[in-house]
């Protein structure tokens, strides 16, 4: 069998028994066989980094390493992925900061990819990148000589022509991605946009999920990915013990829990959260005193200006809600913004009465599948869902709501806290099997086969 090589912006090199594992890492587990090689930045910055990629393996996976020099890691990382790439794919163009020099740092660190990668892959090899870090990788990966299939899975959204046409490079980007052998994304609406990207930008030909371009085709389909539902449902039961699960119980006193788990970003919504919880408050006073809100977002590239606004904001907001509803003894809305590992989140996912993912744009939102996941099937909690998460496609007995309406956030909320326990128990059923149907190892595998199976034969135009 061909040698499967993932290459993403970070790799996931195992430390140590302890380590904790992102989400990419979790959903691709199963794909990490002996004798596969992972490949992608170190995440170490270097005055004078070496061309030829450092190598450990652990357990037969071979992590392929290489160091970024820290104006190439400006430039590529927060000046245009996370600048430009990142609010672009999110719908968010008043965020957008797009600098030619950013996109030329951006280039040259896919190429600097393609070419220390070339020097370690044989020719058999099957290689499938991840994510909007690396758009240009593949195109740039075949000018080394690379004739096997190469593959790409966009994690986040995608975006129809009339926004993308505001990026400068908008053809360029479209290109790139046509330039892959199968391109995945998470929802069908998606995939269909970035056809349509291709067909009104380039010219291309569609038909149904296969774009003809420049005489060859390439195939873009929906991959929704997935969760091993059934080993985190037991990692929420085992958790129970958890201390700091433990602790939180403990401090509910026979209060219901709200909980988000998020990471602190623009696109996740977050302060029309914090401001739906308190028009629930406000409007649902009963609920006073008999809720409490957890929201648990760990920090994350605090070197954009964007992210270190939206801190403030969230601070803000939180010692509103707390200054104008509190109690000697009651606390409504606790947020922290330190990281908590995988098995506690499941712990605290498993007393959660209400589950809130409400993202004003997502992928997919493993969230919401870990939160029905890890739900007690004689008692479960509720999930609210925006449903502008890719996961409100699949999940639609949740409580779909629009991100940008408080007063709709609110309502649901209420809805979850007086649900009869009949309703809860018939909606997370049918949620629970939908998770449980649509796994990671389900994702791996379809797209694998998408990319080792033979491409069509082209006709004559």
């Amino acid at each position: 069998m061909a040698r499967l090589v993932i290459v993403s912006n970070r790799v996931p090199i195992p430390k140590a028994r302890s380590a904790a594992a992102g989400g990419l890492a979790v959903a691709l587990r199963d794909l990490m066989i002996p004798g596969s090689m992972w490949f992608g930045w170190s995440g170490r910055l270097s005055s004078d980094p070496a061309a030829q990629p450092a190598m450990v393996e652990a357990r037969g996976v071979t992590y392929a390493t290489i160091d970024l020099t820290a104006e190439a890691h400006r430039a590529f990382y927060v000046g245009f992925a996370n600048g430009a790439l990142w609010p672009l794919l999110h719908f968010r163009l008043g965020l957008m900061h797009f600098r030619r020099e950013d996109y030329a740092g951006y280039l040259a660190v896919n190429a600097t990819f393609a070419s220390s990668l070339s020097q370690v892959l044989q020719a058999d090899d099957m290689v499938w990148a991840h994510d909007y870090h690396l758009l240009p990788f593949g195109r740039i990966l075949r000018r080394h000589g690379f004739t096997g299939p190469i593959g790409f899975f966009l994690h986040v959204p995608f975006v129809p022509p009339s926004v993308l046409e505001a990026i400068p490079v908008a053809r360029e980007l479209v290109a790139d991605l046509c330039a892959y052998d199968v391109v995945g994304f998470q929802t069908e609406e998606h995939a269909r946009d970035f056809r349509d990207c291709a067909q009104r930008l380039l010219g291309a030909t569609v038909d149904g999920e296969w774009v003809r371009l420049n005489g060859r085709r390439m195939r873009a389909f929906a991959n929704p990915i997935g969760i091993d539902a059934e080993s985190f449902a037991q990692e929420a039961k085992r958790s129970a013990g958890d201390k700091l699960v433990t602790r939180v119980a403990n401090s509910l006193v026979g209060r219901s829990l709200a909980i988000g788990v998020d990471r602190m970003d623009y696109s996740k919504g977050l302060p029309n959260r914090f401001e739906a919880y308190g028009i629930l408050l406000e409007r649902h006073p009963e609920h006073r005193r008999r809720i409490h809100f957890l929201q648990i977002c760990p920090r994350s590239r605090e070197e954009v200006d964007e992210y270190r606004k939206l801190r403030a904001e969230l601070d803000r907001l939180t010692g509103r809600v707390n200054g104008r509803f509190s109690d000697f003894d009651w606390t409504p809305l606790r947020y922290s913004t330190r990281p908590a590992p995988r098995s506690t989140l499941a712990g605290l996912y498993r007393i959660g009465r209400i589950g809130v993912v409400t993202p004003l744009r997502d992928g997919m939102n493993l969230v919401a599948k870990e939160f029905i996941a890890a739900q007690p099937e004689e008692d479960p909690g509720v999930l609210v869902l925006s449903r502008f998460a890719g996961a409100a496609h699949e999940l639609t007995e949740a409580l779909i709501v629009n991100p940008f309406d408080g007063d709709a956030i609110a309502d649901a909320m209420h809805v979850a806290l007086t649900m009869s326990l009949d309703e809860r128990r018939a909606r997370h059923a049918a949620l629970n099997a939908k998770v449980r149907r649509t796994t990671a190892e389900q994702f791996c595998r379809r797209f694998i086969d998408a990319l080792v199976s033979p491409l069509p034969t082209l006709q004559a135009a």
